[in-house]
């Protein structure tokens, strides 16, 4: 397995805030409009799952997969050319921000990692980037 993480992002707001926001799907009808539409269409989720197309890869399915309240939210694939768990992990630093950190969990050969590194860890700072922005 390959880990990759995003940087360490501060958000100013509480730790439960910005839990309760992401570990609930269905409060991504907030940010629906600021994800990119020519990279991120058909765009679905509710509580517990997520899914989207994104070119050129095709169709992902995310499910929630562990909530640990307050501190993280787990998500594993249910449909992936590329299975992976990815984790919103939240850190409080004082009563009203906190950081985060998305790591991604993704088994990959030696030669695909060579080819998607840089993809996906771009992909990760901007989703981590995004998270970070919100008004929780």
């Amino acid at each position: 397995m390959s880990k990759f993480e995003s940087s360490v992002k501060i958000i100013p707001f509480s730790q439960e805030r910005v839990y309760d926001k992401i570990s609930d799907l269905s409060n991504l009808e907030s940010v629906k409009d600021k994800l990119p539409e020519d990279k991120v269409k058909d765009l679905k989720f509710d509580k517990d799952s997520l899914s989207f197309s994104v070119s050129p890869i095709g169709e992902i399915r995310l499910q929630v997969v562990e909530r640990n309240p307050f501190d993280c939210v787990k998500f594993e694939t249910t449909n992936s050319p590329l299975p992976f768990t990815l984790w919103v992990q939240l850190v409080p630093t004082t009563e009203e921000e906190c950081k985060m950190r998305i790591t991604i969990d993704v088994e990959l050969n030696p030669f695909i990692q060579g080819m998607v590194k840089k993809p996906l860890m771009d992909g990760l700072e901007k989703m981590a980037t995004m998270l970070s922005m919100i008004q929780y």
